[in-house]
């Protein structure tokens, strides 16, 4: 659903006369997020972004440069073709299996050939970067991380070793489980670093240097927000961390 895969599909249904095959949460989430541009940022979003620890002026810039998700694809066709975890489609001459993960995106597909030893990954496993993982206004309770978490764990029960992977981003690979593997085990150790900082109450903004390795700017200070937050979100479903909020609507985070 995201503007640098779904960006296109619009125009080449109509271009083709084809429909469009996605996941229902994908099409539904897409539309929703289209539907936006044009309006004033709403005052849920204004709120949510306060609390994580953000300055009049971030949110000021928010409010200028809020609903440009639309602006970014063309027109999504009016109706779609679901795809759902179990599916069997064929393309060509082989059959492919569809196999949904969460976490980056709310219900994104995978295509495993198990005859040609392929698995189109796209977001889902990416070779050399972290897919975002990340919170919004839109759910401000939910924890995709561990969505993310577990359906990494499921793909690798799944889908045997000896695929070739074919990532949205950068080259083919092989190693799935690997790579997986290290995916997991690099947001564990952001977890254990983040509960470690939390013995002191933080903010969200409070905890950009234990989980990047680059400076926050205005252009990334979203991003960062939301994956800080998915962190946040899901020692708090383990049970490891608090959250309280003060009198101007902060919300500040402890370790327990």
């Amino acid at each position: 659903m995201h503007p640098d895969h779904i960006g296109m599909s619009g125009w080449m249904t109509r271009k083709f006369g084809c429909r469009l095959w996605i996941t229902r949460l994908e099409f539904l989430m897409c539309r929703s997020l289209s539907a936006d541009t044009g309006r004033e940022a709403p005052e849920d979003a204004v709120v949510f972004y306060r609390a994580a620890g953000w300055d009049e002026e971030a949110l000021e810039d928010y409010r200028a440069r809020f609903g440009g998700f639309g602006k970014s694809l063309h027109a999504l066709p009016d109706s779609f073709q679901r795809l759902s975890d179990g599916d069997v489609v064929p393309i060509g001459d082989h059959d492919w299996k569809v196999v949904v993960g969460s976490g980056h995106s709310p219900e994104h597909a995978c295509l495993w050939c198990p005859e040609l030893k392929l698995m189109i990954s796209g977001d889902q496993v990416l070779p050399k970067i972290t897919s975002n993982v990340s919170v919004f206004p839109t759910e401000p309770a939910g924890d995709p991380l561990t969505d993310w978490l577990t359906s990494l764990a499921r793909i690798r029960g799944i889908i045997p070793d000896d695929v070739l992977v074919l990532p949205a981003h950068n080259e083919p690979f092989h190693g799935l489980h690997a790579r997986i593997d290290h995916l997991i085990g690099g947001h564990e150790r952001s977890l254990t670093r983040l509960h470690k900082l939390l013995e002191e109450p933080k903010r969200a903004i409070d905890t950009f240097h234990i989980l990047f390795r680059r400076k926050i700017d205005r252009w990334t200070l979203g991003m960062a927000t939301g994956e800080s937050l998915a962190h946040l979100n899901c020692l708090m479903t383990r049970g490891q961390a608090v959250r309280t909020q003060d009198e101007a609507g902060v919300d500040w985070y402890r370790a327990v």
